[in-house]
């Protein structure tokens, strides 16, 4: 899924593309309340990848468009309030406020979670004051659900078939946030090596794909 900022070619981004960047360079140098030496957790190379992963039919029809109000993750303790996030005048797509460690957001421009396609959810690693709403993230497993709520009054929940960590020169737009056919959600935060001089180094993503509504 590729969609472009407005403008002379030159200046012509893709805020998929873009999205490792934007949260690494809004987020990442902030990490100045955690200590560095321990860090979030990462997902286990082996045991998390998506890679080659097979879609198997899901006997439920997605959802009509709706806004996304929650985002609940038991398996991490998260339980925080969507805002809805577009993008800036430079093309990027927006994080959510940094002061604020317990929100996420939802990417409005693309995907209602439980529609057909990939919904996009980001949010804060850390801030200056420690740990935010997804410094767990990386601790996911698969078959872990995740819940969105909806202003429809509708839930979509989304069961973990993945978790990998992208480095931010080399994030693959394309497989992370193309269309599988089913209703998807992605979450992503900051995660992979860190370095004051830099932040993070690369993003963490869940893959995770609708299995019931209620």
């Amino acid at each position: 899924m590729g969609l472009h900022y407005g403008g002379s070619e030159s200046r012509r981004r893709s805020p998929w593309g873009a999205l490792a960047l934007a949260l690494l360079s809004g987020v990442a140098l902030i990490r100045n309340g955690v200590d560095v030496a321990l860090g979030p957790p990462q997902p286990a190379a082996l045991a998390s990848s998506a890679q080659g992963e097979t879609f198997l039919p899901v006997p439920m029809e997605p959802l009509p468009y709706s806004p996304a109000a929650r985002v609940s993750i038991p398996s991490i303790s998260v339980d925080a309030p969507l805002m809805d996030v577009g993008l800036d005048q430079d093309g990027w797509i927006q994080a959510p406020p940094a002061q604020d460690p317990n929100i996420a957001g939802w990417y409005q421009n693309g995907i209602s979670p439980g529609q057909r396609g990939t919904a996009v959810v980001v949010g804060h690693v850390d801030n200056l004051s420690g740990p935010a709403v997804f410094y767990g993230l990386g601790a996911i497993e698969k078959g872990q659900q995740i819940d969105v709520a909806r202003l429809d009054g509708k839930t979509a929940v989304f069961e973990v078939y993945g978790v990998e960590v992208f480095a931010k020169h080399d994030f693959p737009g394309v497989r992370v946030y193309g269309d599988t056919g089913q209703a998807e959600l992605r979450v992503i935060t900051c995660g992979g090596g860190y370095s004051k001089a830099n932040g993070y180094d690369g993003n963490v993503v869940v893959f995770a794909r609708m299995v019931k509504t209620y």
